[in-house]
Formats: C-alpha cells, structure tokens, sequence
C-alpha cells in the first residue's frame, strides 16, 4: 500500500484575500469545515496584523475541528459550537439555534460545496464567503507508472486530479473506493465503477471498508 496525494492545498495571500473586500472583523461567527480553514483563516488574520473579537463565535463540522481552535484561541464552549455527528445536516441545525443578529464569515477553498451558503441564503443570513485557499492537482503521472490493484479516493478533488493527469484514463480492472458521500459521487459522475464505499452501518472507516472488501475476495 502506497500513500500519494492526488492533490495539494494552497494559501491565497493577503494581497489576493484583500481583492475580494471582506473586512473579517466585521463579522461576529465563522464557520469552520475543516482544519484547513481554520490554518488559513488565522494566517490570514495574522498576515493582515488582525485581531480577532474575543465574543466571535465559532461554529465547526466536528467536534475535532473545533478542540483544533485551541491552537488559535482561548477555548470557551459558549463560543465555540459544532454539529453532533459530523455532517453539514448538523452542523446547520447547530447554527440555527444561534444565527438571529450573527454575521457570518465562511473561509473555504476555491472548490467548496455550495450547501452551508445555500442554507444562510434561504435562511436570509448576513454573511460572506471568503476564499482563503484553493486546492492544486499534484503531478502523479509517475506514481501511477505502478499497476496499482485499487485507488482509494478520500476527496472530490483527488478524483478531479486523476482526469488531469490521465484524460483518457480508462478503469479497466482497477478497483476503485471512495470515502464520503461527494467523493463517492464523484466517482460515479466521472464514470468509473465504486468498489469499496465507506462509511457505511458496518464500515465506518475506509480501513474496516477495505477489511471487509478483501475478506469478501478471499472467500471467493
């Protein structure tokens, strides 16, 4: 088993963040969707020589990314609120009990799914979205020289980097597993056959995913 990212993060810098005229301390909550977001959202303010309000309050995917928040800030949990299970359903939910008079800052890559911006629309919310970093295909032309049994894909963006570098890329029999739902989409938007799907009821991991997907091959 080899380990190569498909992809690579990249930080926009103060200059390129002043272009989209966001002023970050006019906002009283950010969302935060991963770890990502977090690095750039302080380096940012850092960068720009930015003090962020003691009272802004920080609302997080998982419970993961926001204990990640103690890197950058005094912790505090009537500050700091984030969804029970880890998905954007409850994330929302989270952010619906708090949302009357907040302004919103949502930092985000370049390649950020629309749904959290959909939500503060319909729910008419004052926010911005601010892009903070964009995700890079990386060259594997290379890597992929080795006749791989199976490519495991953990991100929208690393099946996106594969038609990059391999337009004609044809599945043949290589095997293909994907982690979460847009990963898993993305698969079968691109037209390729999804092997191994995780999480699922008795798989919440790709390790267990892929547990038990080689012990179903070797029964056969």
């Amino acid at each position: 088993m080899d380990f190569h990212p498909f992809i690579r993060v990249e930080g926009l810098s103060a200059k390129e963040f002043r272009k989209q005229k966001i002023d970050i301390l006019n906002f009283t909550a950010v969302i935060f969707t991963s770890r990502n977001s977090v690095d750039h959202f302080f380096r940012i303010c850092e960068e720009m020589k930015i003090k962020v309000s003691q009272d802004c309050k920080y609302f997080c995917i998982t419970e993961a990314v926001a204990l990640y928040l103690q890197k950058f800030i005094l912790y505090r949990k009537r500050k700091v609120f984030y969804g029970a299970d880890g998905s954007t359903k409850s994330l929302l939910e989270v952010m619906n009990k708090h949302r009357d008079n907040e302004k919103f800052l949502f930092p985000s890559s370049d390649s950020q799914k629309k749904d959290i911006e959909e939500w503060l629309k319909i729910n008419k919310c004052e926010y911005a979205t601010a892009t903070l970093y964009k995700t890079v295909s990386n060259d594997v032309k290379e890597v992929m020289t080795k006749a791989y049994d199976m490519i495991v894909f953990f991100s929208p963006s690393g099946v996106k980097s594969l038609f990059e570098n391999f337009p004609e890329f044809q599945q043949n029999g290589t095997r293909i597993g994907a982690f979460g739902p847009t990963t898993s989409a993305a698969v079968e938007e691109a037209g390729l056959r999804l092997d191994v799907k995780a999480p699922a009821p008795q798989a919440p991991s790709m390790v267990a995913a892929l547990e038990q997907y080689l012990a179903e091959l070797n029964k056969k």
